[in-house]
């Protein structure tokens, strides 16, 4: 059914939540699996009494911190997973949908939320962009209670074992 999965991760719980499912998903349909992960820099605003060099040293941190969450992340696709990543250094919002228009994706998979409350109200829901404007199928993920560090809680719909990739996979059909 997917032949070309692609997730778009950040190293947040909610992303590696999706990692996992993406995963599942790419293994269990024999799929190919594609990694995106963007550069993300500060608003220029950030820089206004910044010099060139501290511009320079935090885009270069900025590079070596995607790459190595890509590293780490190809590090959990098991070797019978074919597997390509792509990094960014545009606009995270415009570079996904490019990556979707382009990339000849089956569905996308991302999480619920990035870094944090504050980024997301001041930059906007990447998923939430994506939701609305992809022209695949889009599963979002949220990471597990325990792994955003909050304290488990069960609630009544939980009874349902399924990973979010199983479910993917009965609505498809």
């Amino acid at each position: 059914m997917f032949r070309d999965i692609l997730v778009a991760i950040d190293g947040s719980p909610d992303s590696d939540q999706a990692l996992e499912q993406a995963v599942d998903l790419a293994d269990s349909e024999h799929a190919r699996l594609a990694i995106f992960s963007a550069v993300v820099m500060p608003p220029a605003v950030a820089y206004v009494r910044v010099s060139g060099e501290v511009v320079a040293d935090l885009l270069r941190d900025a590079t070596h911190e995607t790459k190595a969450i890509l590293r780490r992340a190809v590090d959990r696709v098991p070797d019978r997973v074919a597997v390509r990543t792509v990094l960014s250094t545009e606009p995270v919002r415009l570079a996904l949908l490019d990556e979707i228009a382009t990339g000849q994706h089956d569905v996308v998979v991302m999480g619920s939320r990035g870094r944090g409350a504050v980024r997301s109200a001041l930059l906007g829901s990447v998923s939430h962009y994506v939701l609305h404007h992809s022209s695949v199928p889009v599963l979002i993920v949220h990471a597990r209670a325990t792994e955003r560090g909050l304290k488990a809680t069960e609630s009544a719909s939980s009874g349902d074992e399924r990973s979010a990739a199983a479910t993917l996979r009965e609505v498809a059909r």
